[in-house]
């Protein structure tokens, strides 16, 4: 059963369109939970690419982004600078360190990640970060390119921490499905920490779907799932939580302030 939030209007901060022609469906189910604008997040040249198509034809609704994977750090980071000057592209990345997977060398890895950073600094954009095993090094390159006025630590995973490492650099954290998880209490413990003008939710669907559905193909439309959890573990209204985080999303990216009409 779903979450009573069906007059609530919410945005998904990431998610990734998987480009296999059920977009229009997969967004009209999001639109009829109450998500009302996606943030499509680019992976690499190509996707970023299709991520901007998608936004043209869903204009107000569907928003771009455009960045390299640290998973895809070693294919070089040629054509995002140029892409970033399409109006349907929103922010920088996501971009990153992933020394979990380490699919890219590491030196490549920061390479590109500074790379992005000086993007979003030299055009006031918005940066999207993923960090896994590597937040010493994720801190200290922000250090040293100087962090963007708009940054957001996208599917937090740290603990109170790291939590008040990012937030003491001005950024933003976003929490996903895994804020529902057993297993994931430290999260939990720096959503509670981290002030409510500077938390943004997402689903990274197809990955990570919230409980219930954990364990199954995820959709922007589980993403009431994650503001419900959200919203009991800081102790505020649901009404309240969604006007929060809309605002918030909003202000983040420089939306255009017009919902989608309900399908």
């Amino acid at each position: 059963m779903k979450p009573e939030t069906k007059e609530l209007c919410w945005i998904d901060n990431h998610c990734h369109f998987s480009n296999e022609g059920s977009e229009k469906d997969v967004i009209q189910e999001g639109i009829k939970a109450g998500v009302q604008k996606f943030i499509n997040i680019g992976t690499d040249l190509e996707s970023s690419k299709q991520a901007v198509r998608l936004a043209e034809l869903f204009p107000n609704t569907v928003f771009a982004t455009a960045g390299i994977h640290p998973h895809d750090a070693s294919k070089g980071i040629e054509g995002i600078h140029e892409l970033l000057s399409k109006p349907e592209i929103v922010a920088v990345g996501e971009c990153g360190l992933d020394f979990y997977y380490n699919h890219s060398p590491a030196e490549q890895q920061k390479e590109v990640f500074s790379s992005h950073i000086g993007y979003a600094n030299e055009k006031d954009m918005p940066l999207v970060i993923h960090t896994r095993d590597a937040w010493e090094e994720t801190f200290n390159i922000l250090d040293s390119e100087g962090t963007p006025s708009r940054t957001v630590f996208h599917c937090f995973t740290g603990g109170p921490q790291e939590a008040e490492m990012a937030l003491a650099r001005g950024a933003n954290l976003s929490f996903s499905g895994i804020i529902t998880f057993k297993n994931a209490p430290e999260v939990r413990e720096a959503l509670k920490m981290t002030p409510i003008d500077r938390i943004m939710i997402e689903t990274d669907s197809p990955y990570l779907a919230p409980v219930p559905k954990r364990g199954k193909k995820n959709y922007p439309a589980y993403l009431p799932y994650i503001a419900e959890r959200v919203a009991t573990e800081i102790n505020m209204g649901i009404a309240d939580l969604s006007k929060a985080l809309w605002n918030n999303t909003n202000k983040f990216y420089s939306l255009p302030q017009e919902t989608t009409p309900r399908t």
